[in-house]
């Protein structure tokens, strides 16, 4: 993962209902973390919003490794980037870093597979997608 760039950031806020009892950001809500940082690296990396009438690619695995607590008083913000492109999938890495100190809190990686919605079965990546991945993240993937 030290290879991996992470131009793609976004602030989060944290809200009061976010804490557990324990008084740290509880780990269910980091799932809604990444999908902010999802939507909006989409959003950026295809230059518009996508539509869900246009989604084609969706969510098989998602791993998850926390390193250390997040609270209500950190700075913290969602930083993705594409690490690998296959024929039917991507691999998106995020991580949760406090902006103040940039210290990695949590780890997500994630599995895209390029989806039908009228045969709900796989597909091969678009080649829109990869072009758009490919131009954003600044390197070609083989």
């Amino acid at each position: 993962m030290k290879d991996i760039v992470f131009n793609h950031k976004v602030p989060v806020q944290l809200r009061f209902n976010d804490a557990d009892a324990l008084g740290h950001i509880n780990n269910s809500v980091y799932f809604s973390f990444y999908d902010l940082g999802k939507t909006e690296y989409f959003k950026t990396v295809r230059g518009r919003h996508i539509d869900t009438k246009d989604i084609d690619v969706v969510v098989v695995h998602a791993e998850v490794d926390f390193l250390s607590p997040v609270f209500l008083s950190d700075n913290i913000e969602v930083q993705t980037a594409v690490s690998s492109i296959g024929n039917k999938s991507f691999t998106l890495v995020q991580r949760i870093v406090e902006v103040p100190t940039d210290t990695v809190k949590c780890i997500c990686k994630t599995v895209m597979v390029g989806f039908d919605q009228a045969t709900h079965e796989s597909k091969p990546i678009s080649e829109e997608w990869k072009s758009a991945i490919s131009e954003y993240e600044h390197r070609l993937f083989s």
